[in-house]
């Protein structure tokens, strides 16, 4: 034989010296869920593992993250019921939970990259990421407060916005917005591909935010196409989005790719809550190895594409990792 493949393969140090794809600890971003009140830890039962924190704790756990190398964070916030109502009014609120833990966590850590979820459903006595009349969620409408919250998140001292909403137009809307306000440095994190997946349940569950009616296939992607996911996206970095995601990411690898050839600006990747609870739910069986199935599906994701990771995973990779 000239070529014997198997060369490159017979240690463990000449496959780390070959290996085309590196996972670390900076690629990637950690989802973080946030609750009113002091000392609460409440464990999300479809998520093993994961939790709603109070402030004074999510403070700690991001000083914790940076001492591990994780360098972002994405927040999400759980809106009292009492506050929800069909105009997203305490998502604008200055002293909101959402604008009060960006403070905090930017004087607690300050070399800490904090994004921001930007879309309605948290905040909506319906559950929708829009404004709803009769039963559609409108657009236009929502545009106009989704550019109103991506301002006050700036303003509270964000690094980056990111609109999950998947409303028309709504990534030049907050451009035009963040300009017009001063916010010049405040990025745009598009959910440029989010497609109406199943794999979101547990998500729900943890910020009670499931729509009150019908479902969100009228503005989330069909799972069903490749090219739209394309123009989705060229769309919103021609209205300024400074990265681009695709979410879900294990059912939708061959997107992140196609995003990925088409694009010359970072790409992330949404690794899901179902997609965490499946593995956990299999590892507690017996069946699969956890810490082997979290760098493999990991690295997969890097592989296909992404720059970055929002995951779960996170603590525990960048643990197996160092």
């Amino acid at each position: 034989m000239i070529r014997r493949n198997r060369i490159l393969r017979k240690s463990p140090a000449i496959r780390s010296m070959v290996a085309e794809t590196i996972l670390t600890p900076a690629d990637f971003i950690v989802p973080l869920f946030i609750d009113e009140g002091k000392n609460v830890k409440d464990p999300i039962l479809s998520m093993p593992g994961y939790f709603r924190n109070s402030l004074d704790i999510t403070v700690s756990e991001v000083q914790e993250l940076w001492k591990m190398g994780l360098k972002s964070v994405l927040l999400f916030i759980k809106c009292r019921d009492e506050l929800k109502d069909n105009k997203g009014t305490e998502a604008l609120n200055p002293q909101g939970l959402m604008q009060r833990s960006i403070r905090a966590i930017k004087d607690a850590c300050p070399e800490m990259i904090v994004m921001t979820d930007v879309a309605l459903d948290p905040f909506s006595s319906f559950g929708h990421d829009g404004i709803v009349e009769g039963t559609e969620i409108v657009n236009d409408i929502t545009v106009e407060v989704l550019a109103k919250m991506s301002v006050s998140h700036a303003a509270a001292g964000a690094d980056f916005v990111a609109p999950s909403d998947m409303m028309d137009g709504r990534i030049g809307a907050i451009r035009v917005a963040l300009e017009q306000n001063g916010f010049t440095n405040t990025g745009i994190m598009s959910y440029s591909a989010k497609y109406a997946s199943c794999f979101y349940g547990p998500f729900r569950d943890a910020l009670d935010s499931a729509p009150g009616f019908g479902d969100k296939k009228t503005y989330q992607m069909n799972y069903a196409n490749r090219l739209e996911a394309i123009r989705e996206t060229i769309m919103d970095i021609e209205e300024g989005a400074d990265i681009v995601m695709v979410k879900p990411a294990m059912a939708y690898l061959d997107i992140i790719r196609e995003v990925k050839n088409a694009v010359e600006i970072p790409v992330s990747a949404y690794h899901v809550s179902g997609e965490y609870a499946m593995i956990k739910a299999a590892a507690e069986k017996g069946w699969l190895q956890e810490d082997k199935a979290i760098i493999e599906c990991l690295t997969s994701i890097k592989r296909a594409g992404a720059d970055l990771i929002a995951t779960y995973f996170a603590k525990d990779a960048a643990r197996l990792l160092g």
